[in-house]
């Protein structure tokens, strides 16, 4: 025992330091411009995390991740001239900076384990259902193209994409409710899980464009034996891949007309997902009602329709307005902050 502590008090007399501590900041243009870097000056003992990864320059803005000891505030100040800064972003908060002649300054909290910890920051999405406990997660990622980072600064927009994956999430979960899988899914302590792409964050290369309908058995995203899908979706909006993860599987590939069950932990059938010639989705229920997911008039990129055993249900008309901060979906109007994804 005397050793021990004899250990621990030759430790703490060695200064051994503490692990670094993150945040990212998101210096937003007051006029969106071609992409540059500002002049960042930081106290001592901090230092701006290097590479492209963690210093990404675009019209919309300039954003970094920033690591030293762990505080409640440290002051940054910020040159960049010919370009005013309208507002800061650290987390889902704005920070109004102080404006002097030749710089800005303002405090941020250094206080994430890492840099992925960290990029809330750099995620703009709206979480309109982030309860795993309803047995119905989902999340919106507003994609704006003035943010693109990463890989997707070297490919054409995938407008069509953004606009399609947000359709098929709304029809998907008209169908989740109408069906009662969430119901179930909730009784049973599982959920599923409603996702897009981002084009933004460099830490996660969402690329090629895609969305999730995934199941989790279990209360977390680190359930067993957890099926995630991800659809693939071209230019026009259709599905015409299936990469599922199945948690201790691997990866399973499905394509058109491929039937790709989703299964509990235990191998009980929970729902069976099959992509459609006109990259919709058929979504057949075990013992219950098989829906389909299929372009409405225009196209999947305007909408889609949702019909159950072949009978027309309804018809998904969603859209977002990522400079405006509204997203329309049939049953509600969403109004969230433009530059975080927050819910008004």
């Amino acid at each position: 025992m005397r050793f021990l502590l004899a250990v621990a008090l030759a430790v703490l007399q060695l200064g051994v330091p503490e692990p670094a501590s993150y945040v990212a900041v998101r210096l937003v243009k007051a006029t969106f411009s071609a992409p540059s870097t500002p002049e960042v000056t930081l106290p001592a003992g901090y230092t701006m995390v290097p590479g492209e990864k963690h210093q990404v320059a675009s019209r919309a803005e300039f954003y970094f991740y920033l690591q030293g000891p762990r505080s409640a505030g440290v002051e940054i100040s910020v040159r960049w001239p010919g370009t005013p800064i309208g507002v800061v972003v650290e987390g889902k908060n704005r920070i109004t900076p102080i404006v002097e002649p030749e710089r800005v300054r303002f405090t941020v909290p250094v206080l994430a384990a890492s840099p992925n910890a960290a990029s809330w920051t750099v995620q703009v999405s709206s979480y309109l259902s982030g309860s795993a406990a309803s047995g119905r997660y989902w999340r919106v990622e507003h994609n704006d193209p003035d943010r693109v980072a990463g890989p997707w600064t070297s490919v054409a927009w995938p407008a069509g994409q953004v606009k399609a994956v947000v359709n098929h999430m709304a029809a998907a979960d008209v169908v989740l409710r109408d069906s009662g899988l969430v119901e179930k899914a909730r009784q049973r302590g599982h959920f599923f899980a409603l996702m897009g792409f981002e084009t933004n964050n460099t830490l996660h290369t969402d690329n090629p464009p895609h969305w999730h309908l995934s199941y989790y058995p279990g209360q977390t995203f680190n359930a067993p034996k957890a099926h995630v899908p991800h659809f693939w979706v071209d230019k026009a909006g259709a599905n015409f891949y299936n990469g599922m993860d199945v948690v201790g599987e691997g990866r399973k590939k499905f394509y058109v007309g491929d039937p790709a069950p989703i299964r509990d932990a235990e191998g009980q059938l929970v729902v069976t997902l099959t992509i459609r010639a006109d990259g919709g989705l058929d979504i057949a229920v075990p013992n219950g009602a098989t829906y389909s997911i299929r372009p409405a008039e225009g196209g999947l990129t305007e909408g889609a329709q949702v019909l159950r055993d072949g009978q027309p249900l309804t018809t998904v008309r969603a859209t977002d307005d990522v400079r405006g901060g509204v997203l329309t979906l049939p049953d509600a109007v969403h109004h969230y902050d433009p530059l975080t994804g927050a819910l008004i």
